[in-house]
This record gives structure tokens, C-alpha cells and sequence, in this order.
């Protein structure tokens, strides 16, 4: 049966940072031309978790009048905390002079990055842009000569045995002349448009980290507006993982912390979920939160492989932006002023082939344009920062950034590589000390279900699992005998399980409900078994203000 259809200039998927900033330009420039936002989450800024720390480069561009706006900018930073936590009670901190310069925030705010999508929404609807959220891009449309056409919603009312339900409703086609994906952190589509069209040819492994991240809202002593900390080492470095801690004292007394774990590590029982509670005890951070309140919790990868892993970015019909092609600034630990960036230059690529009556064509000219870009000059400034972090640690790696951001400002003549995938990395179970994790103590450690039912997680049960697996029979036959399974380790919603039956048979068990579309699976799971793909629109966590 054919599909509906709704043609539009431009479609865009995914109304994060970037789309939402490219279909505010394209209309900016030309109030004619069409344009179509679909958002999978049940509303704009549902599924948006970051820090945040902005630095509004792209967004004075975007809107000079943003003061006037009310846009969600309400807290700029005020101070700059970075320490080194050489224990569970120790720490260093680092004098303002020796930090990389990248990790200076003067002028920049502390946000919630789901508002200020949501603000961006506004200021696109009332150009004339079409939103939709709650409905999920489960499809690219292609064209007789393999070009990109637009895209397909996802049917909604088909059973996990995949029959039609009572009120079945069929995906619609969304055709456009151009389409642009801004899905985030390894998007389900732009993994497959990576793949068809090889457009990483040449380049390094794009590397990943994942985010998990709670609010809080603490007592008023104990709230220091603007304060920013960030933090390497302990916990994490007892395990010889890389990644870092932040904490960020939002308005109305509210802090933000969390824990980015990268998914480079090499031991199979690591939990980045565990390794978050423990964190969380330190007294640089605990001194913050104790006597305060969880609010919400979250957790999503990062991109963070830099420029050397930047794909070629168009293709016959459209253009990867912002977290989908890996735009993301790792040295300075912000993504959203780069991935606007993207999502801006594109709008402009794409409105002038619109007006030449261009369509569904190879917008190569993109690559040059966003070559010129304080966006692209930012990445290659600080190309050295991830690679220098996994071959040498946080701590020497930090060091040489220093040397080549704050001395060279990113001019030595030599680019370092990682070629090494991250997926790749996990060593059998029993090369790897076990990890025994403390129990959670209710105050500042809390357990997995508990942290789920504070993302507001939740999906049709009947529907098809949205995580498949390519052999069934791996995570037993040879996860769990290698690795120990690592998915039962690495997810932080408790989504994987290995249980015994009733016949004392081991069984992996997937319960797809408590997913909260982070992507580590897709990412670390070391024979790329788990494929994430869109599940019914609307489903997943449901962040208020993260």
C-alpha cells in the first residue's frame, strides 16, 4: 500500500541544536522556501541531555537579539574550577594558568540544553517553520540514482510479532528536495548514510564517550551560581579509564553533574553507571549535593573522535550536521556552539542551491564553506587534544594540550590518529581485574531503576524491540564466556541482563522499556551485534530540563 506523502523544500531530522538552527536560517534567508523539522522524542527537548556549558559564538549569529528574546540563557558562568582527584578524598587543583585554555568559560552560560532547543522551536515556528515532534525518522527515502529524497516516519501499532494492531497508523513519506540530518550522537539514519556512501573514507574510528548526568537541587549555602568544576582521574583512572567529571551550578539552586566515561576503556566490568555513583562521594562534590534532591537523571554518548574523524559531511540529497557527522569540540567539552555552526552553514549551502533550482544534488560546496568556518578552524586548533588523551591519559595527555593549544594555539605541524575503534578495545574477562562496586546509599548513590524512573523513560510495550540483535545467540555463546558480557556492565538503564532460567540455562534478556536512547550498545558492544534502531515516535526518556 502506498504511503501518504507531504513534499517540503527542506526536511530535517532531529530538532536538536542543529536542525532547529538550520531551519531558522533557511528561513531567515528565504521565508519561501518549506521546511519540515520531525522530532522523535514526545516533545522538542525531550531527548536533549547535555552539561551544558554554552558558548554562544553561533547563537549571536544566529539571533544578535537574543538578550531580547528570552532566550534560556539566564546564568552566565562566574568562576572555574579544574582539579585532578587523585583518590577517593584527594585532589589537586589546577591553577588557572596551567589549565588549557579550552577550559577557560568567561563569557559563556551554564543552560539546560533541552530549554534552549525548545526556545529555538519557538523562534522557528513563528518563521513559518513546520515542527513535529513524536513522530520518529525510521527511513531515508532514495531516489532511481541512489539519491537521498526525503525520509519515512515510522508506522506506529505494530505488535512485538509484528501484525498490525487496533489502531495501526502507517509512517508517512516526508519528500524533500534536500534533507538534513541532525540525529545527534551516532543517529540511526546517519550510520546507515555513512555506510552507503562511504562517506568516512579515509578517516580515523569516530571515538565516543558516554554522558551520564543527574540534577540536583541543593540548599541555598551550598549554591553558588555560575561556579563551574571540572575534574580527571579518580574514579575512573583506578580501572586505567580516561574521561572526567563536571559540575555546574545552574539558577533556582539547581547543580548538574555527572561523569563522561570513554568508551575507549578496556575492562569488561567496568560500569560507568557505578563508576558516576561512586564519583559522586568525592568531598569536591559531595560538599555540593549532600542534603539536596535528585531531580532527573539522563545518559547519552558523545562524539568526540574530533576532526580526524569527521566524515565527508554531504551527499546526493543532503548534509550531516551537528552530532551526526561528529562536530562536537572535545577540548573544550561543548558541542552545541559548533554543531549550531554546522547546521547554520548548511542552511546557507542549501538555500543557494534552492535558489540556482538545484535539488537532491551532492552539495560538495559544503565542505568548503564549512571549511572556512570559526567552526572548522576551532576543530583543527585542538585535532591533538583527543588523540594525545588516549595515547598518553588524561594527565599527560592534558599536559601536551597545554603545549599545543595554549603555547602553539594548535599550530604544531604534525596531527596525531587513533585508529584504533572504540569498540575495539574491551580485553577477555579474565585478563581484567573485577571491579566490586560499593552499595548505593540512598543519599548521594542511587540504583538503576530508580535513576530510570527519574528520566521519565517510557515506550509502547507491544512493539517491536527496537535493539536487534544480528546473532541472537552471541552475548551467551561468546560475550558472556569472553567478556563477562559487557552489556550488562555498560548500559546505565539496565536495559541488558543475563539470567538463568528455569532449567539453570543462562539466558541474555533485553528489557527495551527502560531504554534511554544513549547508544552505548550500538557503540561498545565488541562484535557490533546491537543495532539501535528507532522504536514507535514519542518513546524513550522524557527530560524536563536537562
Amino acid at each position: 500500500m502506498e504511503r501518504e506523502h507531504i513534499d517540503y523544500d527542506v526536511v530535517i531530522v532531529g530538532a536538536g541544536a542543529s536542525g532547529l538552527s538550520a531551519a531558522c536560517r533557511l528561513k531567515q534567508i528565504n521565508p519561501e522556501i518549506s521546511v519540515c523539522v520531525v522530532e522523535k522524542g514526545s516533545e522538542v527537548g525531550a531527548h536533549i541531555i547535555s552539561g551544558a556549558v554554552l558558548e554562544p559564538t553561533a547563537l549571536n549569529e544566529l539571533f544578535p537579539d537574543w538578550p531580547s528574546m528570552a532566550a534560556p540563557l539566564i546564568t552566565p558562568v562566574s568562576d572555574d574550577h579544574v582539579f585532578v582527584f587523585t583518590g577517593a578524598k584527594k585532589r589537586i587543583k589546577v591553577p588557572k594558568l596551567f589549565a588549557p585554555k579550552t577550559m577557560h568559560n568567561k563569557g559563556n552560560y551554564i543552560v539546560s540544553l533541552g530549554n534552549l532547543c525548545r526556545w529555538l522551536a519557538g523562534q522557528a515556528e513563528n518563521l513559518g517553520v513546520e515542527v513535529f515532534p513524536g513522530f520518529a525518522a525510521a527511513e531515508v527515502l532514495y531516489g532511481d540514482s541512489g539519491e537521498v529524497r526525503g525520509i519515512a516516519t515510522g508506522d506506529m501499532g505494530i505488535s512485538q510479532s509484528g501484525e498490525r494492531k487496533n489502531g495501526y497508523i502507517q509512517g508517512m513519506e516526508l519528500r524533500a528536495k534536500y534533507t538534513l540530518f541532525s540525529e545527534g550522537c551516532r543517529g540511526h539514519l546517519g550510520k546507515q548514510l555513512i555506510a552507503k556512501y562511504h562517506l568516512d573514507k579515509g578517516k580515523d574510528p569516530q571515538h565516543y564517550g558516554i554522558g551520564i548526568k543527574e540534577l540536583w537541587k541543593v540548599p541555598a549555602e551550598q549554591h553558588k551560581p555560575g561556579l563551574v568544576v571540572h575534574s580527571a582521574g579518580w574514579p575512573l583512572d583506578e580501572s586505567k579509564s580516561l574521561g572526567g567529571g563536571f559540575l555546574y551550578h545552574l539558577e533556582d539552586h539547581q547543580v548538574a553533574v555527572g561523569l563522561i566515561t570513554d568508551l575507549s576503556y578496556s575492562n569488561p566490568h567496568l560500569s560507568p553507571y557505578d563508576e558516576f555513583q561512586r564519583y559522586k562521594h568525592h568531598p569536591e562534590i559531595k560538599q555540593y549535593l549532600q542534603g539536596g534532591e535528585r531531580i532527573t537523571y539522563g545518559a547519552r554518548a558523545l562524539v568526540k573522535g574530533g576532526l580526524q574523524s569527521l566524515p565527508k559531511m554531504s551527499f546526493p540529497g543532503g548534509i550531516l550536521i551537528g552530532d551526526d557527522a561528529g562536530t562536537l569540540n572535545f577540548a573544550k567539552i561543548k558541542g552545541s556552539h559548533t554543531a549550531m555552526k554546522s547546521g547554520m552553514i548548511a542552511a546557507e549551502t542549501v538555500a543557494a542551491a534552492l535558489a540556482a533550482d538545484n535539488s537532491n544534488t551532492d552539495l560538495e560546496d559544503y565542505a568548503q564553506a564549512y571549511k572556512n568556518s570559526w567552526a572548522y578552524k576551532e576543530l583543527h586548533r585542538q585535532r591533538n587534544f583527543g588523540p594525545a588523551q588516549h595515547k598518553f591519559g588524561n594527565i599527560l595527555g592534558s599536559a601536551c594540550a597545554f603545549i599545543d593549544i595554549n603555547i602553539f594555539n594548535g599550530l604544531l605541524p604534525w596531527t596525531m590518529h587513533n585508529k584504533i575503534a572504540d569498540h575495539e578495545t574491551l580485553k577477555p574477562a579474565d585478563q581484567c581485574p573485577t571491579i566490586n562496586y560499593p552499595k548505593y546509599d540512598g543519599k548521594l548513590s542511587f540504583d538503576k531503576a530508580s535513576s530510570v524512573f527519574l528520566s521519565n523513560t517510557n515506550h509502547e510495550e507491544d512493539q517491536p524491540c527496537h535493539l536487534v540483535l544480528s546473532d541472537p545467540d552471541l552475548p551467551i555463546s561468546k560475550n558472556l564466556p569472553l567478556y563477562n558480557e559487557p552489556a550488562q556492565h555498560y548500559c546505565p538503564a539496565g536495559v541488558y541482563e543475563v539470567i538463568v532460567t528455569d532449567d539453570g540455562a543462562e539466558k541474555f534478556q533485553i528489557n527495551a522499556q527502560n531504554c534511554v536512547h544513549c547508544k552505548t550498545c550500538d557503540i561498545k558492544e565488541p562484535s557490533q551485534n546491537i543495532n539501535w534502531v528507532t522504536p514507535e515516535g514519542a518513546g524513550g526518556p522524557n527530560y524536563p530540563n536537562m
